[in-house]
């Protein structure tokens, strides 16, 4: 039994040190834009940020579920195998960020948690179902979504302040961006921690410590939402160049676009339990922000890189953990 509890608390504390990874690899998604464009200072948006996603952490746990019996059988897995899946997503979120690429933290962890399952446990205890309708088909739809939402919600923003002073409309937009990236902090935060809860849970579950089907206790909640603000505060800020400034070169109206379309993507997510990838949708909404102004200029090449980015951080994360499993 002291084993086992050893364990579970080693699980625990290493699924907070992912959370901590999330928060820091994850920063720009809701800050990015507001520095770029001098609405926020970059000390402040990170506070602001951190604070906002130990809040959204609180607001559902409907995520959490989906990740503690959703895509795995957790009447088949191990602590060891959660263990081993976790190393494989910190180990993929750790290069990512070294190399200033803002990849999927989210599909790092489901990568690494589905390869540990599928070799600790057998390919049947992974609902290999679930996963492709919980998890790939949004990847692919939700970075979509917020490209063709945030165009579309630019172009508006430019249509409708026309003939307003430009140095009045900007001033406005700057204003707005306050509060529109702070719901993408908080949105963040109502997605993202949760991953982490649902990991706990798992854990827990698999320990014996709660009943299969369980949701995740307050004390999860609260940890999780701790070590995801924490992360936040340190800040990612490489990964806030590549996307503040290396996509497209971000002007308030649009910085306030991409985080509006974003917000309301990543809420929507939350409320029907998709875990989706943050880092994706707020990507997809910058670069259609770029597109919804004229004449704007959007980077390819590097929007290329962080595509290929996202295409190999599932089946890189899920072979690192299937290593170690």
């Amino acid at each position: 039994m002291d084993s086992v509890s050893f364990l579970l608390v080693a699980v625990i504390l290493t699924a907070l040190a992912f959370d901590f990874t999330n928060g820091f690899h994850d920063t720009a998604n809701s800050m990015a834009t507001s520095i770029a464009t001098g609405a926020l200072s970059p000390r402040l948006a990170v506070l602001v940020a951190a604070v906002l996603n130990l809040a959204g952490a609180f607001l559902s746990t409907e995520v959490a579920k989906t990740i503690s019996n959703g895509i795995v059988d957790d009447a088949k897995v191990s602590p060891v195998m959660i263990f081993a899946g976790l190393i494989g997503a910190i180990l993929w979120n750790m290069i990512t960020w070294l190399a200033g690429l803002p990849s999927s933290s989210s599909h790092a962890l489901f990568g690494g948690l589905i390869g540990a399952v599928w070799v600790g446990a057998g390919e049947s205890a992974v609902r290999f179902t679930a996963v492709v309708e919980k998890i790939v088909i949004p990847a692919v739809a939700s970075p979509v979504v917020a490209c063709v939402v945030a165009m579309l919600a630019t172009y508006l923003a430019y249509v409708i302040t026309r003939r307003a002073a430009v140095p009045v409309a900007r001033k406005g937009f700057r204003a707005g961006q306050v509060g529109s990236a702070s719901l993408v902090a908080l949105a963040h935060g109502t997605n993202d921690a949760q991953k982490t809860m649902g990991v706990i849970t798992l854990t827990l579950i698999a320990g014996g410590v709660l009943g299969h089907g369980s949701g995740p206790p307050w004390w999860v909640v609260l940890s999780a939402g701790l070590a995801i603000s924490l992360g936040t505060y340190v800040g990612g800020w490489r990964i806030i160049r590549t996307m503040g400034k290396g996509l497209t070169d971000i002007q308030p109206p649009q910085g306030f676009a991409a985080e509006t379309s974003a917000t309301a993507v990543i809420l929507a997510s939350s409320h029907l339990g998709f875990p989706l990838s943050t880092t994706q949708v707020c990507t997809g909404s910058i670069l259609g922000a770029g597109l919804g102004r004229r004449l704007a200029h959007v980077r390819w090449g590097i929007a290329g890189r962080i595509a290929v980015s996202w295409l190999l951080t599932l089946p890189a994360a899920a072979a690192v953990g299937g290593v170690a499993a």
